[in-house]
């Protein structure tokens, strides 16, 4: 990519958490059991006035307040999400708007469950290195559903992260990306359904690890690299457990895991999952260190990343937004009846 990658980065967390015994406890479950089971503790609970806009919206001004960016010269935004506010309406142009972007401008929403976030970089690297814009904002951010009672509740969250793709005072290079896809159905939800469903234990061997084994071998073989060359390695998270099997299944240490590890503290954030582990990697990043991050989404597919971090990151303004670790410890707890009110389940199809 010749220099292209990150120039800034910003994220949101809700500040509202339920704990797995409140979810259990409702249902008649062994809250115990759960979280051993998934390695998840707590997740986050969007407000009732917290949506993809909102949470694109504060990540993407975090952003550009690490950096001195004129927001006329992002000449793309594109949002990965999996739960847009509208059917028929896009996301994008409503953060492009509120940014203070240029109404030239290439905007659109994307979908590819929680892999969509990924995609946006991908094609922001892309356009920036064809010449046709100086910089791209992707994003990727959800607020996950959940059908009342089902295995999903204990991890659907919400979070979203930001990424601003460039060639200047880049943060944090990315050398290479590939994909990994095929048509695995082991998630959906039909238009106009409210919830969606999953094949339970099918969305283990022959889709999350099928695909993020796939994608990550083949980014390795491209790049003559071994798990031991890399000093973080952030996978999707749809709980606590897959990514460090997936990871220890490659050869990854934990100790190279655990930064982008986030699944315990703050849920499944679906299409922000990936990308905010990245986030919490490049909070404490050195010059030097390589990433690498391998995304997934149901239906099936990985996005896989090889990232270097420049000594630009010496000079970037890291304490102009807050880190990932500040916004998991700033929280607010609810109980089930408050979760359902926000989350809106009292109202079933």
């Amino acid at each position: 990519m010749a220099g292209i990658g990150i120039v800034s980065y910003g994220a949101y967390i809700p500040i509202n958490r339920i704990k797995i015994e409140d979810i259990a406890s409702t249902w008649g479950k062994n809250a115990e059991d759960i979280k051993r089971g998934l390695n998840v503790f707590e997740k986050t609970v969007p407000s009732p006035d917290e949506d993809v806009a909102t949470i694109s919206v504060t990540a993407s001004r975090y952003a550009l307040l690490r950096v001195d960016i004129n927001p006329k010269d992002i000449g793309a935004i594109f949002i990965g999400s999996e739960s847009h506010p509208y059917a028929v309406k896009p996301t994008s142009t409503i953060v492009g708007e509120a940014i203070g972007a240029t109404p030239d401008l290439l905007a659109a929403d994307y979908e590819f469950a929680c892999k969509a976030g990924t995609a946006a970089i991908q094609n922001c690297l892309a356009l920036v290195k064809s010449g046709m814009i100086k910089y791209g904002l992707a994003i990727g951010a959800d607020t996950a559903q959940s059908a009342p009672g089902d295995a999903l509740e204990y991890t659907a969250s919400a979070g979203g992260a930001a990424f601003i793709i460039g060639k200047d005072k880049v943060i944090a290079t990315i050398n290479y990306t590939c994909s990994f896809a095929t048509d695995t159905p082991d998630f959906w939800r039909r238009e106009a359904r409210k919830y969606p469903r999953h094949g339970g234990r099918f969305t283990g061997a022959p889709a999350y690890f099928r695909h993020i084994v796939g994608a990550a071998e083949m980014l390795m073989k491209k790049m003559n690299t071994k798990p031991e060359d890399y000093d973080y390695v952030v996978f999707h998270q749809p709980n606590g457990k897959f990514p460090v099997n997936v990871g220890k299944r490659l050869g990854f240490k934990m100790e190279q895991m655990e930064q982008g590890l986030l699944t315990p503290y703050i849920g499944n954030t679906y299409s922000g999952s990936s990308p905010l582990g990245l986030c919490s990697v490049l909070d404490v990043a050195k010059p030097g260190d390589r990433i690498m991050l391998v995304s997934y989404g149901s239906g099936a597919g990985s996005d896989a990343f090889d990232i270097t971090v420049t000594d630009e990151i010496k000079k970037f303004e890291r304490d102009k937004a807050p880190t990932i670790k500040e916004m998991i410890e700033k929280k607010r707890y609810v109980n089930y009846a408050i979760y359902a009110k926000y989350r809106n389940l009292l109202y079933w199809e």
